[in-house]
């Protein structure tokens, strides 16, 4: 952190000194900017690399750094509004339009302003994610033999194996391809499973942007409801008869954003209801290794119980590691692994062959064990941080279960007449966001959650991406502040 503090400062104190010198006059030596500012070799090299990604600066090896010379005055911008009819028509034609909405996404993509907390997050804190082991990986992945070569276009055999055996069951090498994040493996199955203008069946509420690559590929979300055990059987096979889908996306385990886990006497009845149907299960098995402490032993994937292909499986190292380690996997048994494949390969090419590398000596080290345990028992105590927080202050949320793993809380907002709280819809959900980000707390409606009218107002609160369980007792403090703003009282 200091060493980024240095490389700010000594930026800043160079491009104001940029003006003494003609465009292509020679600045200082390094060793000089060193002696001078008294900082490290590193600091300026990093510094003058800045300011040579901004086009101000020019550096020449074995010659130094110049300034720049002016860029050509730009061009006047161009007319583009010819696009606004180009893109309607496109679409005029398709039965579901194909259009590409990320609001629900960036909510938890984006990183709120300087001293709001974070209850908005989707991955890891900094002090939670295992940067130095993920340092030494790249570093160690970079010497290996050929590491800078062309992968196999599947993946390194050695992480298609490691990923098969944390799958289980009958599962091998050859039937899981490496992909870059658990986003681009759904957006692979969904592309591979179903033709644009079709249903799909999702999970109710479900990830938002799996519903944002569901539109994007023309197809039809259709909600099945889900309570404490999981998807509801009954309400799969009927939603499979009236819309003749072929797909069901589902999130098995720790479900995103209910927490829920789908109960062992429903596992192969949904694969018996999808089997029935001729209809393929999506599996996003997307926090297996983000479980607390006090879980027990965890239900296997559904695809280690499913002989019969009907599971395409996804699961990912970067919920566990860090939002930029994009490392998947996507597994399938029979003749839908080679059109997932032919899918990669013309959307992809592969994986970075140093990424896969450092995935398989970062999995491989004493370092990875420790490191999921000790995410385990810090996830455990900023849930139950977060959970006392809630009950103590904002006793108006209606808590129903509390997940034993995952990264986040699905509190449902109040309702009702007289002295209580007015009813909330979408509306009141986003009042409630505003409100609590100018009390410096950042937080996520509920709304994107649901491919239809949804049947009560929540939001989620994440634990993973705040410092410390300070920082979420603070958040509930300003969290109740906003509540008092928008319900009164």
């Amino acid at each position: 952190m200091q060493e980024r503090s240095s490389v700010a400062e000594l930026v800043t104190v160079l491009r104001r000194e940029l003006d003494r010198y003609s465009p292509g006059g020679k600045l200082p030596s390094s060793r000089a900017l060193v002696d001078r500012f008294r900082v490290s070799p590193v600091t300026v090299s990093r510094a003058l690399a800045q300011l040579a990604a901004e086009g101000l600066v020019v550096t020449r090896p074995g010659a130094g750094a110049f300034r720049a010379r002016p860029r050509p005055s730009a061009a006047p911008a161009g007319d583009t509004s010819w696009q606004e009819v180009a893109l309607s028509a496109d679409g005029a034609a398709d039965l579901v339009p194909r259009s590409v909405d990320a609001s629900g996404v960036l909510v938890s993509l984006a990183a709120p302003p300087s001293g709001v907390v974070e209850f908005n997050g989707g991955y890891l804190h900094p002090s939670l994610q295992p940067e130095r082991a993920m340092a030494a990986a790249l570093a160690r992945a970079g010497r290996r033999p050929g590491a800078w070569g062309r992968p196999p276009m599947e993946g390194l055999p050695e992480l298609r194996e490691w990923f098969a055996r944390g799958i289980g069951g009958a599962i091998t090498a050859a039937e899981v391809l490496i992909t870059a994040g658990g986003q681009s493996a759904l957006a692979t199955a969904l592309r591979a499973l179903a033709p644009p203008g079709t249903p799909v069946l999702v999970e109710s509420p479900t990830y938002p942007g799996m519903l944002a690559i569901a539109r994007a590929a023309g197809l039809r979300p259709v909600p099945v409801p889900v309570d404490a055990d999981g998807v509801r059987p009954a309400l799969l096979a009927d939603a499979f008869r009236a819309t003749g889908a072929r797909v069901f996306v589902c999130q098995p385990l720790f479900q995103n954003p209910t927490g829920a886990v789908l109960a062992p006497e429903r596992r192969g009845e949904v694969l018996r209801i999808a089997r029935a149907a001729g209809a393929f299960v999506v599996e996003d098995d997307f926090v297996r290794r983000l479980v607390h402490e006090d879980a027990g032993p965890l239900p296997a994937p559904l695809a280690a119980d499913d002989p019969d292909g009907v599971v395409v499986h996804v699961c990912s190292l970067t919920k566990a590691t860090s939002p930029s380690f994009r490392v998947s996997a996507l597994a399938a048994r029979g003749p839908v692994l080679e059109r997932l494949r032919a899918i990669q390969i013309v959307d992809t090419f592969f994986v970075p062959r140093p990424l896969q590398e450092a995935a398989l000596e970062l999995v491989g080290s004493p370092a990875w064990p420790r490191h999921l345990r000790a995410v385990s028992a810090e996830l455990k105590a900023r849930r139950d941080a977060m959970t006392s927080a809630l009950r103590l202050n904002l006793p108006e949320m209606s808590l129903a279960h509390v997940p034993t793993g995952g990264y986040h809380l699905w509190p449902r907002l109040p309702e009702g007449t007289g002295g209580t709280p007015q009813a909330f819809g979408s509306g009141g959900e986003a009042a409630l966001t505003s409100a609590a980000l100018r009390a410096g707390v950042a937080i996520t409606p509920g709304r994107p959650y649901f491919s239809a009218e949804p049947p009560a107002a929540h939001v989620r609160l994440s634990f993973a991406a705040v410092a410390n369980v300070g920082e979420i007792a603070e958040g509930v403090r300003r969290l109740r502040t906003a509540c008092q703003e928008v319900w009164g009282g």
